[in-house]
């Protein structure tokens, strides 16, 4: 029987069901994140716990996602590819078991902190894999794959929840994850290779406490700065400890012979442009998430399964020009999709800050598809570029280093559109009611207008990344590029230097 635990060669391993396993992992990982929000009224009514309470479900898994993120560049180096994706899948379906059978808040808390144990290790794991599997000028097609997992799976997860909550007990949102996790376990021990070469290296608690206290805390502050106001005294304290914690933790990094997180990778500036550009995306792809439920279902009296059906399109679009763009990322490069991507959801957002009581279901789920259609174009596309320029020993810290960042860029979103919603809503519904409009309608009116006016935000964050965009070049591998700097170095006196 072949020994599926011994190093295979990339060029020679059959890719398909390694990729296929992965990103399986992936998107339901991805699906139980936002099958949570939708259902929390109903497990609160359940389990009989306030709202407070309830938010830790997901501020828990979010907090833990975030703080192992980073870590896994360690995970990667250290151990194998087959060894640590069965265990972190292991871990995402032993947390869902747990959840689905707990009988109360502390025993389901538990289910998804193991959960997000699990979770957390996937996305960055899948990257590092394919940027191993694939040589460069195929990594577009394989990136399209993972970006089918990170469209779709967001999308049709309030549809999926929505439908559920309404159906049926609030646990088969777990029950149906399970099943799938499982049967992926068992595909990973059968089939999954080990396709990535590992080292020894020891584990520096310190920097692992400080990268913990640094993203944990920054995470959590911007997490909950929307609800209790960036002035709150847990905010500004939870924010400064991370601050401090995130910059000795830097410090430390640059200075280490050995980082458990390789800074450096920001001195490749094609890698330091995607990112900044993937956190712009990112901050204004939430936008849609986050505010369209909210007006849909608070403002326009659409049912959760109305208000994800709404989002089903887009989401099937999305999956479907994943794969192509990726295609097309191989053969034209990043610049030319970037462009007409975050054109085409730089006008659209700007359609969604124009919103009345009278726009329809259609319009809404019209723009949000074309919304869909420029974001598929964007995501993978630059991620891959920025990847790309990393020499080799760089892979692992390279997506750790974008996924980390994706993570903080969605907190930071929320925060800043929640925030802008809030506080605008306060100043429209004075003024409507300063110029006579009932005071029912004026809220109503008025939580219209601070919808408009973060959308109007989030436009301007999309505009930023397209201008950005415009800097987007195809670059050569680092390893290309030192390679040739060592053999010049190398190249006897009086002899010709081969030519590239």
């Amino acid at each position: 029987m072949k020994d599926r635990s011994a190093y295979a060669d990339p060029k020679t391993v059959n890719k398909g069901p390694i990729i296929a396993i992965m990103v399986l992992g992936a998107f339901v990982a991805i699906l139980n994140q936002t099958l949570m929000n939708i259902a929390l009224p109903v497990m609160m009514e359940d389990l009989e716990i306030e709202e407070n309470t309830a938010q830790w479900l997901t501020t828990a898994f979010m907090l833990v996602n975030g703080i192992l993120i980073p870590i896994t560049a360690f995970f990667m180096e250290r151990f194998s590819t087959r060894k640590l994706f069965i265990t972190a899948m292991s871990l995402f379906a032993l947390g869902t078991l747990i959840c689905g059978v707990g009988p109360g808040f502390s025993t389901i808390l538990i289910g998804r902190i193991i959960q997000a144990a699990g979770a957390g290790i996937m996305m960055p794991l899948l990257f590092n894999t394919v940027l191993s599997l694939f040589p460069i000028e195929k990594r577009g097609s394989a990136m399209g794959l993972i970006g089918l997992a990170m469209m779709f799976a967001p999308a049709v997860g309030p549809t999926l929840s929505g439908f559920i909550v309404q159906s049926a007990s609030w646990r088969w949102l777990f029950f149906i994850i399970l099943p799938i996790a499982l049967i992926d376990v068992i595909l990973a021990v059968f089939v999954l290779r080990n396709v990535t070469k590992t080292q020894k290296s020891s584990v520096d608690i310190l920097s692992v406490l400080l990268s913990t206290i640094g993203f944990g805390g920054l995470l959590y502050g911007f997490s909950v700065a929307g609800d209790k106001g960036w002035d709150s005294a847990e905010v500004i304290t939870t924010l400064a400890v991370g601050a401090v914690a995130l910059i000795i933790f830097i410090t430390r990094q640059l200075i280490m012979k050995k980082p458990m997180l390789e800074f450096r990778v920001f001195k490749y500036w094609m890698f330091s442009l995607s990112t900044v550009i993937n956190v712009v995306v990112t901050m204004a792809m939430f936008a849609a998430m986050l505010l369209i439920p909210i007006f849909t279902q608070n403002m326009l009296g659409y049912t959760p399964l109305e208000s994800g059906l709404l989002l089903l399109p887009g989401a099937l679009v999305s999956a479907i020009m994943s794969p192509v763009t990726g295609k097309l990322f191989d053969k034209i490069g990043a610049r030319p999709l970037a462009l007409i991507g975050l054109l085409i959801t730089t006008i659209t957002t700007y359609f969604l800050s124009t919103l009345t009581i009278d726009t329809t279901y259609t319009y809404m789920m019209t723009v949000y598809t074309f919304r869909m259609i420029g974001v598929s174009m964007v995501m993978m596309p630059i991620m891959t570029a920025g990847l790309n320029q990393l020499p080799k020993r760089y892979y692992a810290h390279g997506t750790a280093m974008a996924n980390t960042l994706r993570q903080m860029a969605g907190a930071i979103g929320t925060a800043l559109l929640v925030t802008v919603f809030s506080n605008q809503t306060k100043v429209h519904v004075t003024d409507f009611m300063a110029s006579g409009t009932p005071q029912q309608q004026a809220a109503l009116l008025g939580s219209i207008e601070g919808i408009n006016d973060a959308f109007w935000i989030a436009t301007l964050i999309a505009g930023v990344g397209f201008l950005l965009s415009f800097f987007l070049k195809k670059v050569r591998p680092a390893d290309e590029i030192e390679e040739e700097q060592t053999n010049a170095n190398t190249t006897p006196i009086g002899k010709p230097s081969e030519t590239h």
